[in-house]
């Protein structure tokens, strides 16, 4: 699959999340991973697009996975320039991030090159919204720019969707707010998933806070 998890089982987490992914026709390995790690409060949510394809873009990937794999717990800036360092040998990733935390219910993002970022909500017309990551350009590994994650404010429902260039444009729109994270994700690689790439799309749907911690706030 090309996939690799750090990270518990989704009930036990503030999020509940699919992912769909495909190697480049005729790869064993794909370079397009995610992560998924525990927090104290929350979780941190990364998905790595290693440049082109094959095994030197796996390895890179790999590498990304490993190292903010780490220390989860970082400040997500923090987290990519330690990823930075470790890929300096490498072709270098883009790379989305969220850090997720239910104590305030706000996440904090940032992206390097073009993995695609989308926060989606219903408003109180039942309108869809949406938020897009902020790609900035650059690669981690070999030229990374300046660092500023943005902060959101995340109500229960919400859709979090991370998307490597594998991915064509516009593939919000196979998504039903409704729907399973993994129907979603299905849908979304079906419909848009290139097969000149690798490809592979994250869907996570945020449940806020723990029974437990509802309970006891």
């Amino acid at each position: 699959m090309g996939a690799v998890i750090r990270g518990v089982p989704t009930g036990q987490m503030p999020l509940e999340y699919s992912v769909a992914t495909r190697s480049f026709p005729g790869e064993r390995k794909s370079g397009d991973l995610y992560a998924v790690a525990p927090l104290p409060h929350g979780a941190l949510i990364a998905v790595v697009d290693g440049l082109g394809h094959g095994y030197e873009a796996a390895l890179a990937a790999e590498i990304a996975v490993m190292t903010l794999s780490a220390q989860p717990h970082l400040l997500v800036d923090h987290i990519v320039r330690r990823c930075h360092k470790a890929l300096i040998k490498t072709r270098g990733v883009a790379m989305s991030i969220a850090s997720l935390d239910w104590r305030d219910e706000t996440m904090a993002w940032l992206a390097i090159g073009n993995v695609a970022g989308l926060l989606l909500h219903a408003n109180n017309q039942g309108s869809l919204e949406r938020e897009h990551i902020l790609m900035r350009g650059g690669i981690v590994g070999h030229r990374l720019p300046s660092l500023r994650a943005a902060s959101l404010g995340l109500h229960r429902g919400d859709l979090l969707i991370f998307a490597t260039d594998g991915i064509g444009e516009g593939f919000e729109e196979a998504v039903r707010l409704d729907a399973r994270p993994q129907e979603i994700a299905d849908r979304i690689l079906a419909r848009y998933g290139k097969t000149t790439d690798d490809a592979l799309v994250l869907v996570g749907r945020w449940n806020g806070p723990p029974v437990s911690q509802d309970a006891t706030n």
